[in-house]
Formats: C-alpha cells, sequence, structure tokens
C-alpha cells in the first residue's frame, strides 16, 4: 500500500473515532467489531481447551488458537487493503472499518466519567471506575479511584491508540487487524489462572511483543507534547516496577508529569497484588489530576494527527505544487 495512502487512513480513521467514539444508537443494532471477534474466539476456545490436558498440550492448543484466530483477521485485512486503494470512496470506507478499532474518544469518555463521579462522591467514582479496570472498587479511597482511572488512561492509550496506531502505519489494515486480534486473545485468555496459565500463554507472549515498541513510544510521546523529554531517564527507571514489560511505561510518564504514585499494592478478584510504587510525587491524585491526564492524551492526539498530516502533505501536496 503506497505511503501517502496509510498516512491518508491513519488520520481519517483518528478524527473518524475522536469525533464519533462509539455510537450507542449503532451498536445497539449490530455488534462492535470486537465484540465479534470475541465471540470468534470463545468459539474456538471451547473447541481448543479441554480441563483433562497436560500443560505441554494447553501450549500448543492455545498456539494453535492464536493462528486459528489470526487467519480470518489477516485475510479481511488485506480485504480492506485492497478497498482502500480502490479511489476515495475505498479509503473512506477503509477508515471507518479502521476507525472501531481505535479507542481514543472512547477512553477518554470512560476516564472523564470517574472524574465526574468522583466529583458527586466516592461511591459514584467507584461505580465509574469498576467499568474500566479489574481492581476491587469497595477496597478504593477517593485517591486509589482517581490513580486507578489515571492508570487506566496511561495504558489503554497505549494498547487503544498508539499501537493500533503503530501497526496501521506499519502494515496497513492488515496489521491494524493482526494487533487487535492479539490484543483480545491477551484480554481473554492472557491469565496466569489455572485454567490459561499454559493455553493462554502465546497469546499472552505475542501480546507483549507487538506491544514493546507502542508502549515506550506513548510514554515518550507523552513527555514530548507535554514539554518535558528530559524525564525519559526517569522514565527508564520507573518502568521496570510494573509487573507488565510494557504497561510500566505510559504509566510512569504520566505519574512523573503529573507528580502522582501510580500502580503499587492493590487488591483484585483473584486476590492482591503488592507491587512497587511507580513515580516520585507526594500528593494524593484526584479528579483535577484525572483531567490533566485526559488533557495530555488530547495533546498526544493533536501532535500525532498533525505530524502525520504534515507528512502527508510533504508526500502528496507539495512537491506537485513546486515548480519543475
Amino acid at each position: 500500500m503506497p505511503l501517502e495512502t496509510v498516512l491518508a487512513l491513519a488520520v481519517l480513521a483518528l478524527v473518524i473515532d475522536a469525533l464519533t467514539g462509539e455510537p450507542a444508537w449503532l451498536y445497539r443494532r449490530v455488534p462492535h467489531p470486537v465484540v465479534l471477534l470475541g465471540r470468534g474466539i470463545t468459539g474456538l476456545e471451547g473447541w481448543l481447551w479441554r480441563p483433562d490436558q497436560p500443560p505441554a498440550q494447553r501450549r500448543r492448543r492455545g498456539v494453535l488458537l492464536v493462528v486459528a484466530a489470526l487467519l480470518p483477521a489477516l485475510l479481511l485485512g488485506a480485504a480492506l487493503g485492497l478497498v482502500a486503494t480502490a479511489g476515495p470512496l475505498g479509503l473512506v470506507v477503509t477508515a471507518l472499518a479502521c476507525s472501531t478499532l481505535v479507542a481514543q474518544r472512547s477512553l477518554v469518555d470512560h476516564v472523564r466519567d470517574v472524574a465526574k463521579g468522583l466529583a458527586q462522591g466516592l461511591d459514584a467514582g467507584r461505580a465509574a471506575v469498576a467499568r474500566i479496570v479489574g481492581r476491587d472498587p469497595n477496597q478504593l479511597d477517593p485517591s486509589g479511584v482517581a490513580r486507578a482511572a489515571i492508570e487506566s488512561a496511561a495504558e489503554n492509550e497505549a494498547d487503544g491508540v498508539i499501537a493500533p496506531l503503530f501497526w496501521l502505519l506499519l502494515l496497513g489494515p492488515l496489521g491494524l487487524l493482526a494487533y487487535k486480534t492479539v490484543n483480545t486473545l491477551d484480554s481473554m485468555v492472557g491469565y496466569r489462572s489455572e485454567r490459561y496459565l499454559h493455553f493462554g500463554w502465546a497469546s499472552a507472549r505475542l501480546d507483549d511483543l507487538i506491544n514493546h515498541l507502542p508502549a515506550r513510544l506513548t510514554g515518550l510521546g507523552l513527555l514530548l507534547v507535554a514539554g518535558r523529554p528530559a524525564l525519559w531517564l526517569k522514565v527508564r527507571q520507573e518502568a521496570p516496577k510494573h509487573r507488565s514489560p510494557n504497561a510500566g511505561w505510559p504509566e510512569a510518564a504520566m505519574a512523573l508529569l503529573l507528580d502522582v504514585k501510580l500502580a503499587g499494592p492493590r487488591l483484585y478478584a483473584s486476590g492482591r497484588v503488592d507491587d512497587d510504587w511507580i513515580g516520585t510525587g507526594s500528593k494524593d491524585a484526584g479528579p483535577a489530576d484525572i483531567e490533566r491526564a485526559i488533557a495530555l492524551l488530547w495533546r498526544l492526539w493533536f501532535g500525532l494527527v498533525g505530524l502525520l498530516a504534515l507528512i502527508w502533505c510533504g508526500i502528496v501536496i507539495w512537491p506537485s505544487s513546486t515548480p519543475a
């Protein structure tokens, strides 16, 4: 696919997502693409997973799950790539499809709901944050609710916006659909539970691999749009404190920029996690910090759209306007 087509596709997808998000009227009538993907994965899991399988066989079947889920995604992605190059209408249709796999607007809306909820009271804040994090909201004080929302903003900016964009730019719609498939696999089976420890191993490891660069680029991008690139060395010190090889990078950047501490000990349905704190801030996080985090996400979005549009202009418009 020509570079100018990929750039136009990326800009259009980002703008469409920012303007429309996930329209409730639409997804009341038709399933969201990720919902359809999840149903397919559930069907494959039911076919491949058996309770009496030894660990080695579960790993092999987990690899087969990844392959079986990726094949239709790759075929659909390749088809969308052909549509995108079939003219302006094909480009717009493909951009509409790709925009459903980018989550900037949805992420911002859900995170802002937490700030609004906290402004109304702790119970409302807990109810809002329970929709975006897996930890037990009843154990969170107001600062804990705010921290959870900020962590979700940082981590999901990486795997819901920057990583999809990265793979779209690198491999076109095929890369975007492949990424989203692996990311959804990880969210469904990439757990260290008895059921998924071996069966979900391939999904979890592949997700770690394909998010390696995007997670670090997200952290760096946040620092750049905040005008504080010198914090990168500090991010490199703080990020490895996170148990995830990737989530620590955007979270460390966000913690340092907001002067708060993130991660730390927290309670999930599966049990307590005693992680180190990320960041060096001494203040308690609150609704204002959630809004500052959202502002950083939008600054990163505008920076990316502007940069991609500028590169597109440099390829398409300026050469044709330069006198021979």
